[in-house]
């Protein structure tokens, strides 16, 4: 019995002398590409939340009471900002911890929209608030060179929280840089065979994408999925694309908009898909890569099949 319990006050000396244990830095992103940055950057020491679910739409996301705990909860906080999540700013009135708007962190190559942006269609689709000209085009995570400089930002604050970790983050760090400079050949490569290739999009997600690779969208039809355009509408529409010839029509998932069948029917047009935000990519440290390395390989295989 003496025995046990001389090991029994052993170990909670040694327990003692090695102290509390640090708790791990609770890291939640509104949206699944800055979580998928994060990953990058935790890579090994935690994987960070992510407040909205797949398919749900940052423009317009209703919090639930347990979403609203985890905001006040969490130990750092990363969002784009008011043009992008118009529902947070309220949440985060209230929140004493860190959070921070990637929008403005100093170095981020923002761009903004413009007439030119809009789409000639009649009707207004659910994003029109956020693409009035001169207001900010918030989809900023497309750029490789946002992504670096969120990343920079990321790993600093880890640092800072988490100084026994610091070194693997900034390790971490300087890895997903050097993916990105790969990254950044293969998709140079996948894409210069079709810029110049015209397509559609039904909504403006992309130009931050398209402006690093040098490609360009010839016209969106921004249309809500709600709402069924008059015919009117759907002849213009029809009517552009029977200029342009072959081409592709590209929307986002999960939904595809109602009147895309009707639209293209009888012309030589693809129909397809590029995920702007990769809501079902594993946060794991090559997740972002993965996001934007589909986006060039959906867009360039449509077009390559004209």
């Amino acid at each position: 019995m003496s025995r046990l319990f001389s090991i029994f006050v052993a170990f909670i000396a040694s327990f003692l002398l090695i102290g509390p244990v640090q708790a791990e830095v609770k890291v939640l992103t509104s949206i699944k590409p800055l979580q998928l940055i994060a990953a990058a950057v935790q890579d090994g020491v935690a994987i960070p939340e992510v407040l909205l679910p797949p398919g749900a739409s940052p423009h317009n996301y209703a919090l639930r009471p347990s979403d609203v705990r985890k905001v006040q909860s969490v130990d750092l906080l990363y969002w784009i900002g008011p043009d992008m999540e118009g529902f947070l700013p309220r949440v985060l009135n209230g929140r004493t911890l860190p959070s921070v708007a990637v929008q403005d962190l100093s170095g981020m190559k923002l761009r903004h929209f413009t007439e030119d942006n809009h789409s000639h269609a009649e009707e207004a689709d659910e994003h029109d608030h956020d693409h009035r000209p001169g207001s900010l085009d918030a989809h900023l995570w497309l750029s490789p060179v946002n992504a670096r400089v969120i990343a920079a930002k990321m790993a600093a604050d880890l640092s800072a929280a988490d100084p026994d970790n610091a070194a693997r983050y900034q390790s971490n760090l300087k890895a997903f840089d050097e993916r990105l400079d790969a990254l950044d050949v293969r998709l140079k490569k996948r894409l210069a065979d079709v810029q110049g290739k015209p397509y559609f999009v039904f909504h403006e997600a992309f130009d931050y994408f398209e402006d690093a690779y040098g490609l360009k969208h010839a016209g969106v039809f921004s249309v809500a999925a709600e709402v069924q355009p008059g015919a009117q509408h759907v002849a213009a529409m029809r009517t552009r694309l029977q200029e342009v010839g072959k081409t592709c029509v590209f929307s986002e998932p999960p939904l595809r908009p109602r009147l895309a069948e009707t639209l293209v029917a009888g012309l030589p047009v693809k129909l397809a898909e590029l995920d702007a935000l990769g809501g079902y990519t594993p946060a794991t440290a090559q997740g972002y890569e993965q996001v934007l390395e589909k986006l060039g390989n959906d867009l360039a295989g449509c077009l390559e099949s004209l």
